[in-house]
């Protein structure tokens, strides 16, 4: 490798954006020309010099006998819409990893070899870099990712067009994938979304964050249901608590079971009449209707009453004009007295 970092340091990029990108591909490509290309018993020969005594001269001299390979599968690849330095980067990386575990006992090329390594690189990158989601995570993700658009173009839909459920029936059957991968697949390939880009324009346009809406209540009405529900259910314990053995028996029974038995089940059970399990049962729900009304309605009373004496603490005292509205006499007082009474009655 040394000599290849030798060549390509001749390669201008000393002033970024002064080149570009096909420039510095057709300079790179200049440069590992140069090596020439390497016979079977050549590749054969350098493969076991690394693989006994680890040689770096063999290893350097199979990697750069191959970089147009690298260059020439990266290429393939430009329709992703990447850095072609960053695939070319990672071309190299799996040539490289190629050459450490190439066996030259098993009678293949090692182009051959490293072609499926250097696709392997590349297609991780490709994935790692898609999307802010993580995506081709399992086998068929992989292949519906390298394999949708083309299969897309075959079956007449545009590269970019949105995917018909017939259409994804059939490339999900030829893919041997399920139709639901297909269709999520062709969602993510469309790219990422952020919640505050403009709709309808640049400036004026609302952000699509702003469009979208949350079927969910909010906290607040949630927080509120969960102290309705609590309060109902204390003031339910504690109806129940106003009755008798029986009478609790018969309620639960008839109105609190998921089941509930009949008249004449409960009569058996208690040793008395249908008709009167059927009184009892009227008459525990009465009290029971009664104790939670009771129970609503003192909390209320208790926050008004408090509210009331937090008034009366922070308006100013009063203080009589004179003396003799001040001496008022007993009996008058006492009338006052009896006339509040009345009303509060």
């Amino acid at each position: 490798m040394r000599t290849r970092h030798a060549g390509l340091s001749n390669i201008d990029t000393a002033v970024p954006g002064r080149r570009t990108a096909a420039a510095v591909f057709n300079a790179y490509s200049s440069v590992i020309g140069r090596y020439d290309l390497l016979e079977r018993e050549q590749e054969q020969q350098l493969a076991r010099r690394w693989q006994e005594t680890r040689d770096g001269d063999a290893a350097n001299a199979l990697v750069t006998s191959h970089l147009r390979l690298a260059a020439k599968v990266a290429r393939s690849y430009r329709g992703y819409g990447l850095p072609f330095a960053d695939l070319m980067a990672e071309a190299n990386l799996g040539l490289v990893i190629a050459a450490s575990r190439f066996k030259p006992d098993r009678n293949s090329r090692f182009s051959t070899y490293a072609t499926w390594w250097i696709k392997a690189a590349i297609h991780e990158y490709i994935l790692r870099s898609w999307s802010l989601v993580k995506i081709g995570t399992t086998a068929a993700q992989k292949k519906l990712f390298f394999r949708l658009r083309g299969e897309m173009r075959k079956a007449g839909q545009g590269g970019m067009a949105r995917l018909t459920p017939d259409a994804a029936e059939a490339i999900a059957t030829k893919l041997e994938v399920s139709a639901r991968d297909v269709m999520e697949m062709d969602c993510r390939l469309h790219g990422d979304l952020s919640l505050n880009a403009r709709v309808g324009g640049d400036e004026q346009g609302t952000e699509w964050e702003a469009l979208l809406v949350d079927e969910a209540s909010n906290a607040e009405t949630v927080l509120a249901d969960q102290d309705q529900m609590e309060y109902r259910t204390d003031a339910l314990r504690i109806a129940l608590n106003g009755l008798t053995s029986r009478e609790r028996r018969v309620l639960e029974a008839r109105r609190l079971a998921e089941h509930p038995p009949t008249l004449d089940q409960l009569a058996r059970e208690l040793s008395i009449s249908s008709e009167r399990v059927r009184q009892i049962e009227i008459r525990a729900f009465a009290k029971v209707r009664r104790a939670a009304i009771r129970a609503t309605q003192e909390p209320a009373a208790t926050a008004r009453g408090q509210g009331r004496r937090v008034a009366s603490s922070l308006s100013p005292p009063t203080y009589p004009d004179s003396i003799s509205s001040a001496r008022r006499s007993p009996r008058r007082e006492r009338s006052r007295g009896s006339d509040a009474e009345l009303v509060l009655i």
